[in-house]
């Protein structure tokens, strides 16, 4: 179990700009992996102390101390998170969920924010995702979906967008099953969420979960930044609806660079969307009940990516 006095240093880590996720975790392995150091007591090292028994940097050390200037504010911070209780599960915690790590890898978030039933962040998982403007086929595929998924006491993990994603949680929650709740926003500024659904999380029957400043504000970049934690939580991942931009179109050409198996609606003659083109290039593509369609030939992933990467080149030259 972690210690308390590690939190506020774990999130000044997470939290002053500077580094990347990859980063961060690579400086919690180096601090693990000095088994008579903790990151409280790591970083009431000196600077010479960190590069000499670390091997750290001079620029990482630099860092390291504009970190350390910032841990007394995030000590009343995390006090004021436990007292309106919410919970912090770090990286290197046994509660942190093993799906997100083996998907995520080194790009798993630092540290997770959450308030309610932990206990699902350990159950078999899926994912359905797609347009806000969903057509009402893909709304209904999504339902079809999440009951098939909480027949077999599988989590739905929801990004609580518009459309697809809302859809998701609250047919999984119509269906007796259980969601998984992944803000684009920080966790303290889900006041209407929490409120909407005060008893499923009380009955635990929903996890609500952030990976951001507990108090940021919904913003863009931070619902495009949260798609691959949606990704990373899910063991399977089922695609409804999706344009040729947006974020179900990256996070889907995401996980097919990290050889995710992800199946997707296999779409009407009369629609207009991009499941077709996403089934072209190895998304694999199922029925309405979620059965994968015999026979389709795709092109290779592989050879689809690599396409990709040529003419984005060719576009800049």
């Amino acid at each position: 179990m972690i210690n308390r006095p590690e939190i506020p240093c774990l999130m000044a880590l997470t939290h002053t700009q500077g580094w990347k996720y990859e980063q961060i975790n690579n400086i919690i392995a180096k601090i693990k992996g000095n088994s008579k150091c903790s990151i409280a007591e790591f970083f009431g090292l000196s600077p010479d102390n960190w590069m000499d028994n670390f091997g750290l940097s001079k620029k990482e050390t630099l860092h390291l101390e504009n970190v350390k200037k910032e841990i007394p504010k995030y000590s009343f911070l995390a006090e004021d998170l436990f007292a309106q209780g919410y919970e912090i599960i770090p990286v290197n915690s046994p509660e942190y969920p093993e799906t997100l790590k083996q998907n995520l890898g080194f790009r798993s978030p630092p540290i997770l924010y959450v308030k309610g039933n932990k206990n699902l962040l350990k159950e078999k998982s899926v994912a359905i995702v797609g347009s806000r403007d969903a057509s009402e086929i893909a709304l209904k595929f999504t339902d079809n979906i999440a009951m098939l998924a909480s027949g077999e006491h599988k989590v739905v993990v929801s990004g609580f967008a518009r459309g697809v994603d809302r859809q998701a949680l609250d047919s999984a929650l119509k269906y007796k099953g259980k969601g998984l709740i992944v803000l684009p926003q920080g966790i303290m500024t889900f006041y209407s969420g929490f409120k909407a659904y005060y008893r499923q999380i009380v009955e635990g029957n929903v996890l609500v979960l952030s990976t951001f400043f507990p108090k940021a504000p919904w913003s863009v970049e931070l619902a495009m930044a949260r798609n691959s934690v949606i990704y990373g939580l899910a063991g399977e991942i089922y695609v409804a609806e999706s344009n040729e931009t947006g974020g179900t179109w990256s996070g889907v050409m995401d996980g097919m660079r990290k050889g995710r198996k992800i199946y997707i609606r296999k779409p009407e003659p009369y629609e207009n969307n991009a499941n077709n083109k996403l089934m072209d290039i190895g998304v694999i593509p199922v029925s309405f009940e979620g059965q994968p369609v015999l026979g389709y030939k795709s092109l290779s992933p592989e050879i689809y990516l690599v396409k990709e990467k040529h003419e984005k080149i060719s576009k800049l030259m």
